[in-house]
């Protein structure tokens, strides 16, 4: 079984995307566990204090090291080992595809942890962070959306998790490529009729239409990935011929 443990504020946030739909019926079914822990519960005054004022001076709170640290401790005492763990920050390294597809096979527990506020301890992260990851270059009031995104995008690949490989192996960003466009019913909408090949039956030409919608999907959308393509092969070649003959004539 894959585990994700959440330190979190704000654990009622999570429970509802965490039990529903795909991720839900995978707990049920023992292929994953996702549970969510309230850094509050492990402070160590009546209070409940989690944040103080930056040494240094400047607005907004820091969370604190301690109740941080204990949550966290909590989670790897109950393990009985030291757990993979990263701090959603927009500071971080950008989470990618490959990331999901590493973190999926290099471990089977993570830790996530959900700052708030101006940020948290520098001491925590550096005595017990494994990993600074963001989600994008913008930043949100807090990490319970990355963390969301990241057990999303890691237990989908978790075996069992989806009914077959290949719900993941087509998709945009596994193999560098943006996803092709899909159609279903009815096969005409708002006069708008589904691509003819699509309609054919033959399945090697539908696949070739595919590949190619992929690559100049990419390449429109994100030259950036569509550089770092391996387009090399016979068949890319000839689909990279067919489409620079195709927008000459049109």
């Amino acid at each position: 079984m894959y585990r994700i443990d959440i330190m979190t504020l704000f654990p009622d946030t999570l429970g509802d995307m965490l039990c529903e739909s795909i991720l839900g019926r995978a707990q049920e079914r023992g292929f994953i566990r996702i549970e969510c822990h309230q850094i509050r519960d492990h402070t160590r005054n009546k209070q409940k204090q989690v944040d103080d004022y930056p040494y240094g001076g400047g607005k907004g709170a820091v969370m604190q090291a301690d109740p941080l640290y204990h949550c966290w401790n909590h989670i790897c005492t109950e393990a009985g080992e030291r757990i993979h763990t990263i701090y959603l920050t927009p500071v971080g390294q950008v989470f990618r595809q490959e990331d999901a597809k590493r973190l999926s096979t290099d471990y089977d527990r993570l830790i996530l942890v959900c700052g708030h506020y101006e940020g948290v301890d520098q001491r925590f992260i550096d005595e017990c962070v494994d990993e600074e990851v963001s989600i994008g270059d913008f930043v949100l009031t807090g990490g319970e959306i990355p963390a969301l995104a990241v057990a999303d995008a890691v237990c989908r690949l978790v075996p069992g998790v989806l009914s077959d490989p290949e719900c993941f192996i087509n998709e945009s960003h596994w193999d560098g490529l943006l996803e092709h466009p899909h159609y279903s019913r009815p096969e005409v909408w708002h006069d708008r009729p589904v691509p003819p090949i699509l309609l054919s039956g033959h399945h090697a030409n539908i696949e070739k239409w595919r590949r190619k919608q992929s690559i100049l999907r990419t390449r429109n959308r994100r030259p950036d990935l569509y550089e770092r393509l391996d387009l090399s092969s016979k068949a890319d070649l000839k689909l990279l011929r067919e489409i620079a003959a195709e927008e000459i004539e049109g």
